[in-house]
């Protein structure tokens, strides 16, 4: 379920295929011209407030077909691909995919226990982005043993992410919010990458430390 005109127009415009669009008839007249196989259904403010997931409906919701399955990566892919291992909160997952798609990237891949990249708050916090990146569940730890790539990941612990050199072929490997990364994928970590602070707080936003990795691995790999 996809709420707001602009992040419905961003899936509109991209692989997915949307099934319905309920609109108000403020909302429906700034709709483009549609594809013929998208069902319109006009409803009222209050009929739109009792399927919306926010607590101040923005006029238009697309229910839109949730793919079925993504491709995973081979060895030959020359990225940088994102990890996601077990991070929980709706908001930093869409935050992230947000920032992915700034930075370019057009793939994450998920730990099982990572909220669902479907959930309505993932969705929104996505402002669309979720329409340019695939998001991949997988085991993490099959696809590290599968693909013999250097791995970097967010640690409390590593090199100052200011005097890491990144590789233009790796994994970047960032945990959850209160566990941090699972215990039986730290063997696979190749280069533990801390980003520094001086305040007392005890560890970073996992999507704010993400926007900074991915800031400096673009800054690093445009040199």
């Amino acid at each position: 379920m996809v709420e707001g005109l602009k992040s419905i127009l961003e899936f509109i415009h991209s692989d997915y295929n949307i099934d319905t669009i309920f609109t108000t008839a403020e909302i429906a007249i700034q709709l483009p011209n549609l594809p013929q196989n998208i069902k319109i259904l006009e409803i009222n403010e209050q009929e739109l407030k009792k399927i919306s997931a926010l607590q101040n409906p923005q006029g238009i919701i697309a229910l839109v077909k949730a793919p079925t399955s993504h491709t995973i990566l081979t060895n030959q892919v020359a990225k940088i691909h994102i990890l996601l291992d077990g991070v929980q909160d709706p908001g930093n997952l869409g935050t992230i995919i947000r920032t992915a798609n700034w930075f370019g990237y057009r793939h994450i891949y998920c730990s099982a226990d990572t909220v669902d990249a479907y959930n309505p708050k993932v969705v929104q916090a996505t402002m669309g982005a979720l329409s340019q990146v695939k998001i991949i569940y997988t085991d993490l730890k099959k696809l590290l043993v599968e693909c013999k790539l250097p791995v970097y990941a967010g640690l409390l612990q590593g090199k100052n992410i200011y005097h890491t050199t990144w590789k233009n072929a790796a994994f970047l490997l960032l945990g959850s919010e209160g566990k941090g990364i699972s215990p039986d994928l730290l063997p696979f970590i190749t280069h533990p990458v801390t980003i520094p602070g001086k305040g007392s707080t005890e560890s970073l936003n996992v999507a704010v430390a993400a926007a900074i990795f991915c800031a400096e691995i673009q800054r690093n790999l445009d040199k």
